[in-house]
């Protein structure tokens, strides 16, 4: 099976620029110095492939992921990135921990006295300190860090260190404007660890992975993958450390002498950072089912049936629109099939 036989729209993976985004992220943030951020891409398979490039600590968003991974083997070293709340979802993390607990380790953000007494109440035994770097979401004040910890360890809970994600500016494209940024975040952050302790001081995405020299650990999820907004926006003037591994093949299914129109919309892309992009073409604008979009001047017209790739503005809510992606070789080939395993919550 080929590009061609695919019923559309598809989510497809390049086989060799993936590699290649792995292997330069390896390369910059060898082994334990990248958490890889699974809330990106959401599948095991893709977990798997950053584990096989040395990475054996993974950040999840959900509690959907984070019993995922353990469930697929990947659940050594878990930590989830975000505060919960709902003890059936805590609890059966704690479960799964207690099931296996010499190879599933869950630690888990809190940033509040709720958050800690729902963690404890749940049986969950490690957590980080979240704190707010300036990103306004969770995270609690960084004087307010070392009173949590404190409470923390007085409900019998492990505390390992804190986190913060400075998300604010990760698509800031003056470079001395965002490394200035982010020192500002690591400030905060490591202020918040002298009151709270532990090992873990974990920060950081793809839009700022190079410029963290004060933190154990880099959150970084979208790299592996990329979309039109990162490879443009950050890293167009900045050279190319990675590459755009993942479209969603559309089905040209309509064609007038302006314009054509594929089987390619709303319900297939992640919207929320603009318009996608296709090679040769301007978008115009995207309805529910479908794409409609002008070929540039000079550019072969589409034909009715013609498969055409759209490139996502953002890779993380594309992905979690679809059940499973194509991996494709060089020829276009379909040599694997994933299943997007962790979707939901």
């Amino acid at each position: 099976m080929n590009i061609a036989d695919l019923p559309t729209p598809a989510l497809v993976l390049d086989q060799a620029r993936f590699e290649q985004n792995l292997a330069a992220m390896a390369n910059a943030l060898p082994g334990a110095r990248l958490r890889p951020h699974v809330k990106a891409h959401k599948c095991t398979a893709i977990a798997s492939a950053q584990r096989r490039h040395g990475h054996e600590s993974f950040t999840c968003a959900t509690p959907a992921e984070m019993l995922g991974m353990a469930a697929a083997g990947l659940g050594g070293n878990l930590l989830l990135a975000n505060e919960v709340l709902d003890p059936r979802r805590l609890g059966a993390m704690a479960a799964a921990v207690a099931a296996a607990p010499d190879d599933v380790r869950m630690i888990v953000a809190v940033d509040s006295e709720g958050t800690i007494d729902a963690a404890a109440a749940a049986g969950l035994r490690e957590i980080v300190i979240d704190v707010d770097v300036g990103l306004p979401r969770c995270g609690c004040a960084p004087a307010d860090a070392g009173r949590l910890a404190e409470l923390a360890r007085r409900r019998g809970l492990e505390v390992q260190g804190v986190m913060g994600y400075e998300g604010h500016v990760m698509m800031e494209t003056d470079l001395e404007r965002k490394r200035a940024a982010v020192d500002a975040s690591v400030d905060l952050l490591h202020a918040a660890h002298a009151e709270v302790g532990g090992e873990i001081v974990s920060s950081g995405g793809t839009g700022t992975f190079d410029l963290h020299t004060r933190v154990t650990e880099v959150q970084a999820g979208s790299y592996a993958l990329m979309d039109t907004q990162y490879a443009t926006l950050v890293f167009g003037s900045l050279g190319q450390p990675f590459g755009l591994a993942l479209s969603v093949v559309g089905t040209v299914i309509s064609v007038r002498p302006q314009w054509a129109v594929l089987d390619v919309g709303l319900k297939a892309l992640g919207m929320d950072h603009g318009n996608p992009s296709v090679d040769g073409a301007t978008v115009w604008f995207c309805s529910d089912e479908h794409l409609t979009f002008a070929p540039d001047e000079g550019t072969a017209a589409p034909r009715l049936g013609d498969r055409v790739r759209v490139w996502p503005a953002h890779i993380d809510p594309t992905m979690a629109k679809h059940e499973q992606v194509h991996v494709v070789d060089g020829d276009g080939v379909v040599v694997d099939v994933w299943p997007v395993d962790l979707r939901g919550w």
